[in-house]
């Protein structure tokens, strides 16, 4: 942990540097070095993370600490293991996911089919026709009118996927359109389902 310390404090000396540098100057100049202070504060947030796991705290302590759920503090912290191989899995979501995600919520809404099918995989490709498609689209339209607005994607890697979450904005209800991706940036699973309240 030295070494995330030492790098954070040589950052805020460099950002209480730019600040006096700068007084007469660009006042928005010391904006770089804040956002190195910041990513050199992550950086000893995740060291403590894992050095806590290593002393026995839960995923449900450390969110408890950090203010988020136990999931969120494990996706953003963790280290998970593919039962597959015992190696480390990727967790960094495929770049370009949530512009994915609203390219497919666009298509959808516009009727066009063969554009949101032509990115399906192979075992998507097999479950789901674009007749299929129109049809389960037109009964969410049957039950809560037609198409308003989206929201923005939520993008988290899980396993193999990125997985999008969009709210879907109807006249008469919401709904969540979860869209999974593989690397290669093929649709592994669409699901459109009604928005849960609370």
């Amino acid at each position: 942990m030295t070494d995330a310390v030492s790098e954070l404090r040589a950052r805020s000396d460099a950002l209480l540097a730019a600040r006096v540098l700068t007084a007469d100057g660009d006042p928005a100049g010391p904006i770089a070095h804040a956002l190195d202070v910041r990513a050199a504060a992550e950086d000893v947030v995740r060291v403590v993370v894992q050095e806590a796991r290593q002393a026995g705290a839960t995923w449900q302590s450390i969110g408890d600490v950090l203010g988020v759920s136990r999931q969120a503090a494990f996706q953003r912290y963790g280290k998970p293991l593919d039962p597959r191989t015992g190696e480390p899995m990727n967790t960094a979501p495929l770049p370009g996911a949530a512009e994915l995600a609203v390219a497919t919520i666009e298509d959808l809404a516009a009727g066009r089919w063969p554009q949101v099918t032509a990115r399906f995989d192979a075992t998507m490709r097999d479950g789901l026709s674009e007749d299929s498609l129109a049809a389960a689209w037109a009964q969410i339209i049957g039950l809560s009118g037609a198409f308003e607005e989206h929201g923005a994607p939520e993008v988290v890697r899980a396993g193999d996927v990125t997985v999008t979450d969009t709210r879907l904005c109807m006249e008469a209800g919401d709904y969540t359109a979860r869209i999974s991706y593989r690397d290669d940036r093929s649709i592994a699973g669409l699901f459109i389902r009604p928005q849960e309240t609370s």
